[in-house]
């Protein structure tokens, strides 16, 4: 949650909850000494007063209070990037938004790759963002798969078991099949709980299927709810009360 009142506080969950960026990526802009509190290099664990000590993170100073919270949901379109700083790529998902929010600290929870599409969560909230993706909390994410060829229901058990890759073990929760039986399956519905970069396209390649199509629908309870390909709505109070239960 957004805290503003003056008690001290870890420094990351402060970082975080004036919307400069996750409390993941805090912990790591900590480590790498880019963070100041009272003109010395903040260390992990710290903790501060937002609203008496002196915070910057690079050369931007943390607000005392925190700003008013947003969490969004975009159905990003293929072709688009999850980042608002990567100069090879133009086209991303932050100049979608409509005016009023541009000019918001707004950061992507569970990034999706440049290919893929559909619903993204964006925030200030620092806190909502580490619950949605750290794997203990297991808020679920579904996809839908649609593969380059017949997938074979025999491999769901090895889907859901993994397999290690590039230092990493990639699994999913769970794999729903069409309802009807079909002689031809293509197209999947798969579930996680954790996410990692590529991760659906890397493991099913690992089977030698290629991803051809690959759609996020859902986050926790939240859906996308007919909206449109490139559109934004804000949350209400309940849908986020939603995200943490």
């Amino acid at each position: 949650m957004i805290v503003n009142k003056s008690e001290k506080v870890r420094l990351q969950k402060v970082i975080a909850n004036r919307g400069l960026c996750s409390r993941r990526k805090a912990e790591e802009r900590i480590r790498q000494g880019e963070v100041w509190v009272n003109g010395k290099i903040a260390y992990i664990g710290q903790k501060v007063d937002a609203c008496k000590d002196h915070i910057f993170v690079g050369k931007k100073p943390i607000l005392p209070t925190a700003p008013k919270r947003q969490v969004l949901v975009l159905n990003k379109p293929k072709g688009f990037i999850c980042s608002n700083n990567d100069p090879f790529h133009k086209e991303n998902i932050f100049g979608l938004l409509p005016y009023k929010y541009r000019r918001e600290r707004l950061f992507c929870v569970g990034r999706l790759d440049k290919d893929s599409e559909g619903l993204v969560i964006l925030t200030n909230d620092g806190e909502l963002a580490h619950h949605i993706m750290h794997p203990s909390h297991r808020v679920i994410k579904r996809y839908r798969v649609k593969l380059n060829k017949h997938f074979d229901i025999k491999l769901i058990p090895k889907l859901l078991s993994g397999v290690h890759s590039d230092g990493e073990w990639l699994k999913v929760d769970r794999v729903i099949p069409p309802a009807r039986s079909s002689n031809d399956i293509r197209t999947l519905e798969v579930v996680l709980s954790h996410g990692r970069k590529r991760e659906l396209r890397r493991l099913f390649e690992a089977f030698q299927y290629r991803v051809k199509r690959l759609t996020r629908f859902q986050i926790g309870r939240i859906g996308m709810n007919g909206l449109p390909s490139g559109a934004v709505r804000s949350l209400s109070e309940h849908e986020i009360k939603q995200l943490w239960h």
